[in-house]
């Protein structure tokens, strides 16, 4: 590939995607022109997590957003470590960065965020950091789908005609401390609007708050509780999501997952720290 045609665009171009069938028809998306600096994933935890989320997600965002190989950095281990890769890529343009990592978490996590910027400023390309994924409304969809997924929640009736009695009352659990909490409460407004149910929103680990939670929401008259977990997966594992549930007395959905919604979120999410870098 010649420099000129490298240097044709300097940012992403974004584009309207042609209408299709399927649940997502009509998205905006991001066309990465040949050239661009790499996107890397950052995924907390390691490479040998007995799951291929973070591997599903990178596809999504490669076909669906993209167009471009998305590369996946891991936080612990040895296999596939966000140095490592970062190492091993290379700055295509003097005046663009090699790399932008995006975190693969759904809301500010101070030590995750911390290691990830330890590495893009020990890099031997320059590199630059992205924030966490949300909030976003597009969050607060992929949340919907999962309840509903569950038979937690009425689908959505513009997308989805499955008729389903769902929960009158729903708990968002997010990982993280109290910042991290009052980020996802952006979403749980968001997904309430979209429910017509009352949402709370409480820590993964603090039982105190999601049994506290929970006695509202009967309180309230809420029947049937629903835990909605506010992160992608390689944050924690079933256990600690279905320990939250018993602490709050609910039935649970599953985390996010490789949903389009967060390949969607990531893409921007590149976009806005490569124009942060560049202006």
């Amino acid at each position: 590939m010649s420099p000129d045609s490298q240097a044709s665009e300097a940012l992403p171009s974004r584009r309207r995607r042609s209408p299709r069938g399927g649940r997502h028809r009509g998205e905006e998306s991001f066309l990465l022109p040949p050239g661009s600096p790499a996107m890397v994933l950052a995924v907390p935890r390691h490479a040998t997590a007995p799951n291929s989320i973070a591997t599903d997600l990178a596809r999504l965002v490669e076909t669906e957003q993209t167009g471009q190989p998305v590369f996946l950095g891991y936080l612990d281990g040895n296999e596939s470590h966000l140095a490592t890769v970062l190492a091993g890529l290379r700055q295509q343009r003097d005046d663009e960065p090699a790399a932008v990592v995006v975190p693969m978490i759904t809301g500010p996590d101070a030590d995750t965020e911390a290691a990830i910027r330890k590495m893009v400023a020990d890099a031997p390309v320059p590199a630059v950091a992205a924030g966490p994924l949300g909030p976003h409304p597009l969050i607060a969809e992929a949340l919907h789908d999962r309840l509903a997924e569950a038979g937690l929640a009425r689908a959505d009736r513009v997308r989805m005609m499955t008729m389903v009695t769902g929960a009158s009352g729903v708990i968002v659990v997010t990982p993280g401390d109290h910042e991290a909490v009052r980020q996802a409460e952006v979403t749980s407004v968001l997904l309430a609007s979209r429910l017509a149910a009352p949402v709370f929103t409480a820590s993964l680990s603090d039982h105190a708050a999601l049994s506290a939670a929970g006695e509202q929401l009967r309180a309230s008259g809420a029947q049937r509780l629903a835990i909605s977990p506010h992160l992608i997966g390689p944050e924690t594992t079933p256990d600690h999501i279905a320990a939250a549930a018993a602490a709050a007395g609910a039935e649970f959905a599953a985390p996010l997952g490789p949903h389009p919604a967060l390949a969607q979120v990531a893409a921007l999410r590149y976009v806005e720290a490569l124009a942060n870098a560049l202006a």
